[in-house]
């Protein structure tokens, strides 16, 4: 017991510091990325151009209605897929300007070439 009585403000400084540090803190408020949803369906994105802000960090939240679909683009480091029925999420930062065509690089069909979107960064 005299243990336990001798480290207790020890032990609330410590919980002090991690109830600082939670996530409702005010010092993370505003830190989470911008979530944008996108919908792949034969045979494309819906949207199918979104506006982003450079240096922004953004999530792009896909998800696939109908088969797997790929999501590529090179020049932003985007390359996944999304499985049918199922969502996944991308964290990006982009950070140089301008319009860039985002692909479908997963064969979903006869008319799988035409399925793209565009990013622009502003």
């Amino acid at each position: 017991m005299k243990l336990l009585q001798r480290y207790r403000w020890t032990a609330a400084a410590l919980v002090a510091l991690v109830l600082s540090l939670s996530p409702t803190h005010a010092a993370y408020a505003g830190s989470s990325p911008h979530v944008i949803e996108i919908t792949a369906k034969r045979f494309g994105f819906t949207p199918d151009q979104i506006t982003l802000k450079k240096g922004e960090t953004v999530t792009i939240r896909l998800h696939s209605e109908d088969v797997t679909h790929g999501f590529f683009m090179r020049k932003l480091k985007i390359d996944t897929e999304v499985e049918a029925g199922k969502t996944t999420d991308v964290t990006i930062t982009p950070d140089t300007p301008g319009s860039y065509t985002t692909i479908c690089d997963h064969f979903c069909g006869a008319n799988h070439g035409n399925m793209k979107m565009t990013i622009v960064v502003e």
